[in-house]
């Protein structure tokens, strides 16, 4: 699937897509849905960052006609001197389910890891989105607990799951860039205990 999927630059045509899975409650699903934005939010951004700043990003996951979705970082500070990238994802209403997501977050991953120096990638999803738990495992993020009342959506808070990755996660080397491997831990698929 790789060979058929890859990440980009947010082009201005892009921006729909991003507004279509970021303003729309049925396009961003049941977990995606955070309420409005302001209007132009995005693409003020992009005008101003091509959204790609040294503190995070934006990219298209692009399969081989169109645009599938996108793949999000952010700088988590993780004491004074250092910090990780947090990832998200918006994928597409009629392309969920068929591994994209699985796939985006795995090169997102291998990107940063390699054209940044961070020893970690972390995700965060809510413990009721156990499709996107099941593509982390799958993309080779470790399960690493529940956060309790992490996250506010649908008028209520939401425990949430970390996962994460490591450098010393890296598996075998395809060239010059780093591969994950299949996660050792959720085999089976996600946990809903913690």
């Amino acid at each position: 699937m790789s060979d058929q999927l890859r990440l980009r630059p947010v082009a201005e045509e892009d921006l729909a897509v991003i507004e279509r899975l970021t303003g729309d409650p049925e396009a961003a699903g049941e977990h995606g849905w955070h309420g409005w934005l302001a209007p132009r939010t995005y693409r003020r951004h992009w005008e101003e960052t091509g959204l790609l700043t040294d503190d995070g990003g934006t990219l298209m996951v692009v399969g081989p006609a169109e645009p599938l979705g996108f793949v999000q970082w952010h700088r988590q500070r993780t004491n004074r001197v250092s910090h990780c990238w947090n990832i998200s994802i918006g994928m597409l209403p009629e392309v969920r389910g068929l591994g994209y997501g699985t796939e985006a977050q795995r090169l997102l991953v291998d990107y940063l890891f390699a054209h940044t120096q961070v020893n970690r990638v972390e995700a965060v999803t809510e413990i009721t989105n156990t499709a996107e738990q099941w593509a982390l495992s799958k993309a080779g993020f470790t399960r690493e607990g529940v956060l309790r009342g992490y996250g506010f959506r649908d008028g209520g808070w939401h425990d949430a799951v970390m996962y994460s990755v490591v450098r010393e996660d890296l598996g075998k080397e395809r060239g010059d860039m780093a591969v994950l491997r299949p996660s050792r831990r959720g085999q089976n698929g996600p946990r809903r205990d913690g």
